[in-house]
């Protein structure tokens, strides 16, 4: 199982995969997933050769660090809601 996981590509192909379900399903949430896959992935590629347990913590590292930047960057203020001033209908 390890020289599974090991395999840069999985970890890209699951990224690639997480990231297409994230249109299906916005929130945010598989986006962060799909970062922390990607980015395992890459790091795999570049030589990095640990076992499955290290890179599952690398996976939920990298994961965790890309959603609180998705959050960070693209969530609303804490206790604010979005206002709309003004109505597509009109003139």
């Amino acid at each position: 199982m390890n020289a599974i996981l090991s395999i840069w590509w999985v970890w890209v192909a699951a990224g690639l995969v997480l990231a297409i379900l994230e249109t299906l399903l916005p929130g945010f949430i598989l986006l962060g997933f799909a970062i922390g896959a990607v980015l395992t992935g890459l790091t795999v590629a570049f030589g990095l050769s640990a076992s499955a347990a290290t890179l599952s913590l690398i996976f939920a590292v990298l994961s965790l660090i890309a959603w609180l930047g998705l959050r960070r960057v693209f969530a609303h203020k804490f206790g604010t809601a979005k206002t709309f001033d003004h109505d597509i209908n009109d003139n």
